[in-house]
């Protein structure tokens, strides 16, 4: 699966995909599939904007799903709907070292590895192995005809460590922490700042709590 992007009216499209699936089966010129076509399963619905080729990229359901079936569990790769609302991947691993019968559970690649954020170099990996996954080809080739597999895993890095303004980065950071939500959980302690953590309700409690006992000492 590869971005396509149609022009023509509705009714026409099934013609274009046949047409499409035909080029690239052929090679035939403007259907030559090579490492600068991002594929279809990188996007959010499988579908990409032309107007603007960032909207919903490396949120496919596909790559999550690869992505956690690696690094935490094929059981857990049929958990990726919502926005990281189901139970931290992380806490449940912490809770779930022993079982009943104190037995050790078997710890997931995440864990071995202490990787509790996901990363750029990460997902750029597992976009490689779903690509060749969904591909014809059983033997790895770092170069699978016209497509370049080390060029590949390099533009995704490159859209996630040299992007061009400021905006970008920011927008880069949600993404990453979209995905993050999405394969560990919610669960972020480590990640709030001291001032988010002040003005927590414990925190504000003992700040007033002590406010009170010096008004009350002060008025003595």
């Amino acid at each position: 699966m590869y971005v396509v992007v149609y022009s023509a009216r509705p009714s026409s499209i099934g013609t274009i995909q046949h047409n499409t699936k035909a080029g690239i089966r052929d090679r035939s010129e403007g259907h030559i599939v090579t490492d600068l076509s991002f594929p279809a399963f990188l996007y959010d619905k499988y579908k990409a904007d032309s107007n603007n080729l960032e909207e919903g990229l490396f949120k496919g359901k596909i790559l999550v799903q690869g992505y956690k079936a690696v690094f935490t569990s094929p059981s857990s790769a049929k958990d990726v709907e919502g926005d990281g609302d189901g139970a931290d991947v992380i806490q449940n691993n912490r809770r779930a070292k022993n079982s009943v019968s104190g037995i050790k559970v078997k710890k997931h690649v995440a864990q071995i590895i202490k990787m509790e954020k996901v990363t750029p170099r990460s997902i750029a990996y597992i976009a490689c192995q779903v690509r060749f996954a969904l591909s014809s080809v059983t033997l790895w080739r770092s170069v699978n005809g016209d497509f370049d597999y080390i060029q590949f895993w390099r533009s995704i890095i490159d859209f996630f460590e040299r992007p061009p303004s400021r905006e970008a980065q920011r927008r880069v950071n949600k993404l990453l922490e979209w995905w993050t939500r999405k394969v560990f959980g919610k669960s972020r302690r480590e990640d709030l700042s001291n001032t988010v953590k002040a003005n927590m309700s414990v925190n504000a409690l003992a700040r007033q709590r002590a406010q009170l006992d010096d008004v009350a000492f002060d008025s003595n």
